[in-house]
């Protein structure tokens, strides 16, 4: 028999009940959502700090470092979509009230990072003859074996802060994780100017520096996390450390069952991208830097999305584990119309001031940087025409996540990305001689065709029966 789970105090905002109308569902989803926005704003100012301290040592050790990162993000990436199964899976729980699951669910996650990483370092530790394999250059590849056999630690306390994470945006505790975030940001700052350069009195470790400080910053993040998360009077009552060697086969199974396809997901999206970059280095180096300033601008509005994707699974999960059909309806369309209203502002941002956004990246007063200015312009511009697209596709994938249901959208991602997106960018691209906005244009189809896909099954989701339990 379940345990009752009671409503912490000022949760009530959080936790909307099942017969609450479209406005508490709205601010529900807004308060829980605003913070991981913003930390997902401050997670990219991670990388970025990284970036911008790489560059200060000169070309090399940024083209190395970058090449490390490259290399390590694709498993890193999956991981987190396995792990983050842990999100819906609690969130379900929650709507049925049934502690010991959650326990359960939370202690499978810590395995299953666990697992993941123990298994993924002696693959990420093969780096140079990986790179020899692929042809690339002999010296830039021991620069970034440097890196990798340092950052490569950080997948244990990095995975299992994905699983304490979506455990607080199950319980709408979503301000601490936007406050250690923050405090990570500061951290790596503070660990990369002492460790690269050797301020403060410590070693100058360059780029073994910048791996430590990204795996010392993880590290400081989880302790916090982990020290709410048990400490907290609102979760101590989880016992989440008890008996944690105790197996539950059937928990750590289903994290996979549901989490792999989400990895997948998120690994043939990041490929797609990935994919594209490598197609724009076949048109020259104005076109590179032209995208990567568009594709920055664009990742930083999708952000806003995301945030709310995660706050969509939450609450869809929570009505889904209270079988409450009109709250899975409240909750997924109310997160789809926050997301692509946002996106319906960027559009616009970006189509009438792509020009003036792009010179924050290239000083205009050069002449040499005129042709990646113009490009970059057009680029952005076609990026806010996908903005809607992106918004609706992040939201919908999300909110079907709170349902349990991954591996048809995660079949319908790889048509969308691959087997549509990605022929139709080289095709205007290259054989029609679009070039750039062909390959932009592309991106925006496959985009598109997945955004209505996901949306369509979202909306069909009782004929289909996805939502069998909630009757």
């Amino acid at each position: 028999m379940n345990e009752h789970i009671t409503a912490a105090p000022g949760a009530a905002a959080n936790a909307a009940p099942a017969d609450s109308g479209w406005r508490d569902e709205l601010r529900a989803t807004f308060t829980l959502a605003w913070p991981l926005v913003i930390a997902q704003l401050a997670a990219t100012a991670l990388t970025m700090t990284d970036v911008i301290m790489l560059g200060w040592l000169g070309p090399r050790y940024l083209a190395a470092g970058t090449l490390a990162t490259t290399f390590l993000m694709p498993f890193l990436v999956g991981s987190t979509g396995i792990v983050g199964a842990v999100a819906p899976l609690v969130a379900q729980a929650r709507g049925a009230r049934d502690i010991k699951a959650v326990r359960r669910i939370v202690r499978q996650g810590c395995w299953a990072a666990i697992v993941l990483a123990v298994c993924l370092i002696p693959i990420l530790w093969q780096i140079r003859p990986i790179f020899a394999l692929l042809g690339q250059n002999a010296g830039l590849s021991i620069m970034a074996e440097q890196y990798i056999h340092v950052a490569v630690w950080m997948l244990f306390p990095a995975l299992g802060l994905i699983a304490f994470r979506s455990l607080l945006s199950a319980f709408a505790s979503t301000r601490i994780i936007l406050l250690v975030t923050v405090g990570g940001v500061v951290c790596n700052a503070l660990l990369n100017y002492a460790l690269i350069f050797g301020n403060f009195g410590f070693p100058r470790l360059e780029l073994r520096g910048a791996a430590l400080a990204t795996l010392l910053t993880n590290l400081l993040m989880f302790a916090a996390l982990a020290a709410y998360v048990l400490r907290h009077r609102r979760f101590r009552r989880f016992h989440l450390l008890v008996r944690f060697w105790k197996p539950d086969w059937s928990r750590f199974a289903e994290i996979f069952r549901i989490g792999t396809p989400i990895g997948l997901t998120l690994l043939s999206e990041v490929g797609l991208f990935t994919a594209a970059a490598l197609l724009m280095g076949q048109l020259g180096t104005d076109e590179v830097a032209a995208h990567a300033i568009a594709l920055q601008c664009a990742s930083m509005a999708f952000m806003v999305p995301l945030g709310l994707g995660t706050a969509a699974t939450v609450r869809v999960g929570l009505a889904y584990g209270r079988n409450d059909p009109k709250g899975i309806h409240r909750a997924g369309w109310t997160a789809f119309a926050l997301g692509t209203g946002f996106m319906a502002l960027s559009c616009i941002v970006f189509l009438t001031l792509a020009p003036f956004i792009v010179r924050l990246f290239l000083d205009p007063s050069h002449a040499e940087n005129a042709n990646a200015l113009a490009l970059a312009a057009s680029f952005l511009m076609v990026a806010g025409v996908f903005q809607l697209v992106d918004g609706a596709q992040v939201v919908a994938a999300h909110a079907l996540r709170g349902l349990s249901d991954t591996k048809i959208p995660m079949v319908l991602a790889f048509i969308g990305y691959w087997a549509l997106g990605l022929p139709v960018a080289y095709i205007l691209g290259f054989t029609l001689n679009w070039r750039g906005i062909g390959i932009w244009t592309g991106l925006a189809a496959g985009l598109a065709f997945v955004a209505l896909v996901l949306v369509i099954r979202f909306a069909l989701r009782e004929r289909i029966g996805l939502v069998s339990r909630a009757s």
